[in-house]
């Protein structure tokens, strides 16, 4: 039987939504009651990762290839990056530190590269050391393959488990009728290694004869958020549908999620993929925004500098320009906000160790966002 389509699609707008001039650059910014914004790097077009560091600096990817470490006001473009492919919505993209990066040092970057025979380029993961602001003892992880000269669908967010396994992204790079639903294929993925790039022995697909053991769960069409629940320290995702049909998902060893066979999204011309939203053996989103959000980025909650908000998700909307705000009740959205309405297209949100909540803003900087 179809399960039937319900969009809970709704708003509670702060009330005061006036503007605020920001004394910096001079955007105007959404003035909110529960908090302000303090802009903290400026100028950055596309701020797509983001890293804390131990002495109170902070790295920022800039898809179009720049690394940039922001400390004491000052912000440094850091040497040493690998040349990436800067095509469509591929670039430099995701940063992450070891869990033990105070010991180790080690950075992990994800990025759209053109290694390899074929023309183009597809998602690569790479490890480094930072020493005198530059990049250093580089080791390629993981790279995707084939190479496409498609613009579409590189993922690719990284994020550590408890257990210290490495997990990232990569979409279907375009080709949602080929890569998604095949396991020997990249592309449409969810991917777990170790933190030196080796497969665990455990993962879904190891033994199975031509599959891509790195592969831990398959189905997905463009994964731009993966976050752990501060709680469960299960893994979440979001991802880009087409028109329509945007998911939250709980990521779970070697499920399939279903892209393309079924979705809750039509083609951009408006005909349809699939009659399908349902099929037995494949998972449902917890949640799907229809009409699509275009959401990047995404962090829980967990810090008490924002306690009507501990426990939520965060999540940037590239197509409405807002930070969302989401609350649920065993795994079911029950209440969403607006922050941020019609701040820009919010490329990025982490919750960083000093409690503050940052927002990565597309054209303007990383803004930190201060209760007030």
């Amino acid at each position: 039987m179809k399960k039937s389509i319900i969009y809970p699609y709704f708003f509670v707008v702060l009330l005061n939504t006036s503007c605020a001039q920001n004394q910096d650059t001079g955007i105007n910014l959404p003035k909110n009651i529960d908090f302000s914004t303090e802009l903290v790097i400026g100028d950055i077009q596309n701020p797509w990762g983001m890293a804390f560091l131990p002495d109170n600096s902070i790295l920022v990817s800039e898809k179009s290839g720049k690394l940039l470490l922001y400390k004491l006001g000052k912000t440094v473009e850091i040497s040493g990056v690998p040349e990436v492919y800067n095509r469509g919505q591929g670039g430099l993209m995701d940063l992450e530190l070891h869990p033990d990066y105070s010991e180790n040092g080690w950075i992990y970057i994800s990025y759209a590269s053109s290694e390899g025979d074929d023309k183009g380029g597809n998602t690569a993961i790479i490890r480094a050391k930072l020493s005198n602001n530059e990049l250093v003892e580089k080791e390629l992880l993981y790279k995707a393959v084939p190479n496409t000269g498609k613009g579409q669908h590189f993922g690719s967010r990284l994020e550590f488990d408890r257990d210290g396994y490495l997990y990232f992204s990569i979409g279907d790079r375009g080709d949602r009728d080929i890569n998604p639903q095949d396991v020997t294929r990249d592309g449409g993925k969810i991917y777990r290694i170790h933190d030196d790039g080796r497969i665990p022995t455990d993962n879904p697909f190891v033994g199975q004869s031509g599959a891509n053991t790195a592969i831990y769960s398959y189905g997905h069409r463009n994964p731009q958020g993966l976050a752990l629940h501060p709680q469960t320290g299960k893994l979440w995702d979001h991802e880009h549908g087409p028109r329509g049909g945007d998911e939250i998902n709980i990521v779970e060893k070697g499920k399939n999620y279903g892209w393309p066979v079924i979705t809750y999204g039509i083609n951009y011309s408006g005909t349809k993929i699939t009659d399908e939203t349902s099929r037995p053996g494949m998972e449902q989103p917890i949640y799907q925004w229809t009409p699509s959000i275009a959401p990047s980025g995404m962090a829980f909650v967990s810090s008490d500098k924002y306690p009507k908000w501990k426990g939520n998700l965060l999540v940037g909307s590239l197509s409405f320009q807002y930070l969302e705000r989401l609350e649920f009740k065993d795994n079911k959205v029950v209440y969403r906000e607006k922050l941020l309405d019609g701040v820009g297209r919010v490329r990025n949100v982490r919750q960083a160790p000093d409690g503050f909540i940052y927002v990565g803003i597309e054209g303007k900087g990383v803004y930190r966002l201060v209760p007030n």
